[in-house]
């Protein structure tokens, strides 16, 4: 299988390395601020509390407050703009996972045989643990394409240009133990398929040349 996207060339290079600071907590959800009831025996409702800003990782600890990837409903159609929506959110998936460890999101959405996938998980993981943490790394996909033209093998192809700003591995002390140096944009290739209503991702490689 065809595996070299640039974020999983960047992390593969670490895969012995050691390990990052837990989790930051997802961002807490604001309602509406309840108004007070007309009822002169009601008590007036409590209001809404701001959520906690977000906050990047930087050299005094990690990010804090990540904002989850929202699927959106563009990408839930089979489409050629639900399928290029799809693998951006794919890619913003892993994104959060650099920034805060948690993996399991994005491992509901691998393909099943990635190799690289794992390997980059393993990497991600071990520097969010032991009080280490990474800076930078951050994802963005300037570039989203397909014919969409199903294969006969019932797959869609998506090319995508990828983005990865510096990385930087933190150890609990606060030194810095490596940064990677930007690197250039890479194409990759996200292969698609949409079943019971769903895209999932079933293969990623590279665009070569």
């Amino acid at each position: 299988m065809r595996s070299s996207a640039v974020v999983f060339v960047l992390a593969a290079s670490l895969a012995v390395a050691g390990c990052a600071g837990g989790a930051p907590a997802d961002p807490g959800t604001s309602s509406p601020a309840a108004t007070e009831s007309t009822s002169p025996n009601a008590s007036p409702s409590p209001t809404a509390t701001p959520s906690a800003p977000y906050k990047p990782a930087d050299a005094s600890g990690p990010a804090q407050n990540v904002p989850v990837p929202v699927l959106p409903e563009v990408a839930k159609t089979e489409t050629k703009e639900g399928a290029e929506a799809f693998a951006k959110y794919w890619f913003n998936m892993l994104s959060y996972s650099y920034e805060t460890g948690d993996v399991s999101n994005f491992e509901s959405l691998e393909p099943p045989s990635c190799v690289a996938c794992q390997t980059v998980k393993e990497v991600i993981v071990s520097w969010h643990s032991d009080g280490r943490w990474l800076v930078g790394g951050k994802l963005s996909t300037p570039v989203t394409n397909t014919t969409f033209v199903k294969g006969q093998d019932g797959r869609y192809q998506v090319a995508v240009q990828v983005h990865q700003e510096p990385l930087s591995y933190m150890r609990a002390d606060g030194t810095v133990a490596r940064t990677d140096p930007p690197a250039p944009d890479q194409g990759n290739l996200l292969f698609l398929a949409y079943e019971n209503g769903a895209w999932s991702a079933v293969e990623l490689g590279s665009i070569v040349g």
